[in-house]
């Protein structure tokens, strides 16, 4: 595979046929995600695609004429004109492949479906997630000589990686911004020699068999299993949400709130999530009015009183929205008053929602047990009613879900795997 520069430009990709271009920057776990898929999807496309690489960092010039912002960067390009979808952040093997196929002919897009051979990999534990809990389960793991991989269908850090700062984490004075500490957390297992397979498709569990398939073409059977697949965010689904979803509604500050310098946005939502981003966002925005539906909030009195002392903030306790709706280049916003019933239109320029969370377990089938709540139950092991199956962290049935507590929850899992495997 060849590394360009801005000067090869023109004759290495707009004087060539069909090119794939990319924009990697150092330091960069997305990037290092990204390398040996596209690494591998050149040994396969290479004789009719040419795949090259640029140094971001060192080609600024190129990335800015070209209007790439992010690492990694994909762009695909035939015979000196940009095609297909733009690809950046955690790229999906199956998104370059779509891609790619796109560029050339029918009939060699199946042949190339035809050439490649599934295969299976084996490892003494897999983990199916990569936040704190995972990656703690991942470290204790291989810190034991356990062979482990982790599978994430996103990226390694989970919920944390997307969090502004972590201020109640041991061993750090000052809070500590999200994305390094999650940064720092999967370095440190990698390091450590933990398997990492990220960014993919899932596309099977079998639990029963400890099998999974990712991508459609790799097994990785495992002697036992650990999920840590989190949680997401829960949808009010009110009319227009879905909609709007990226068009005006966002579900995380940390993305989205650099977009909002100077304007005013509504934040729904009264838990910690929303009290604490809705402190982030007023960073950037001239006016965070918040919505909520009961009478105070439910976040911890410290950052209350910190977001409420803030003079960009105002709050319409007792209210739920109703609507979501675009005027013109203003999102409007139907709110009803749960005491009058009265309804009315608020415009804004951005919403943001941090209304709770749901467990991520619709690939795992209904054998597993689970609580009211749709949380995996486990024992203070960690075991499932599932033999040779864990899970940890916030997917896990337990009272409270924070950093510390996933990390305990892997903790925790590792170690009984580690005494199970050695007897």
């Amino acid at each position: 595979m060849k590394e360009i520069v801005s000067a090869d430009f023109e004759k290495e990709v707009l004087q060539a046929d069909k090119v794939v271009l990319d924009f990697y920057s150092s330091e960069c776990p997305p990037c290092e995600a990204l390398a040996p898929k596209f690494e591998s999807l050149a040994a396969i496309y290479g004789d009719d695609v040419k795949f090259l690489k640029v140094f971001r960092q060192q080609n600024r010039d190129l990335a800015e004429r070209l209007g790439v912002h992010g690492s990694p960067t994909l762009v695909f390009f035939e015979k000196g004109r940009e095609v297909g979808i733009r690809l950046t952040g955690g790229i999906k093997r199956s998104e370059i492949m779509h891609n790619l196929n796109s560029m050339i002919s029918p009939d060699k897009v199946n042949s190339i479906k035809s050439s490649l051979k599934p295969f299976t990999s084996h490892y003494d534990v897999a983990i199916i997630g990569s936040g704190p809990g995972g990656l703690t389960a991942g470290l204790y793991l291989c810190q034991a000589r356990v062979n482990t991989v982790l599978i994430d269908t996103g990226l390694p850090g989970g919920h944390v990686s997307l969090t502004h700062q972590v201020s109640n984490y041991p061993g750090f004075i000052d809070p500590q911004p999200g994305y390094m500490l999650s940064h720092n957390m999967s370095e440190q297992t990698k390091k450590c020699g933990s398997v990492f397979k990220v960014a993919v498709d899932v596309t099977k569990v079998d639990l029963e068999q400890k099998e999974i398939v990712i991508d459609e073409y790799e097994t990785i059977r495992a002697k036992k299993l650990i999920i840590a697949t989190g949680t997401s965010p829960n949808y009010l689904n009110v009319t227009g949400e879905k909609e709007f979803k990226g068009k005006g509604i966002s579900y995380c500050a940390t993305c989205d709130a650099k977009y909002y310098v100077d304007k005013e946005v509504i934040v729904i939502g009264g838990g910690n999530s929303a009290v604490e981003e809705a402190e982030f966002i007023t960073k950037f925005a001239s006016k965070v009015t918040m919505i909520h539906q009961f009478d105070k909030f439910q976040a911890n009195k410290q950052a209350q009183e910190k977001l409420l002392a803030n003079p960009r903030v105002q709050v319409l306790y007792r209210h739920e929205p109703r609507s979501f709706s675009r005027m013109g280049d203003k999102m409007a916003v139907v709110v009803e008053d749960l005491a009058t019933k009265q309804t009315r239109e608020l415009l804004t320029d951005g919403i943001f929602i941090f209304v709770g969370l749901k467990p991520n377990i619709d690939l795992f089938g209904g054998n597993l047990e689970l609580d009211n709540w749709g949380y995996l139950k486990t024992d203070e092991d960690m075991r499932t009613n599932l033999k040779d199956v864990y899970a940890v962290g916030d997917v896990r049935s337990k009272k409270y879900r924070q950093i510390t507590t996933a990390i305990a929850d892997g903790t925790i899992a590792a170690i009984n795997i580690t005494r199970e495997l050695d007897s």
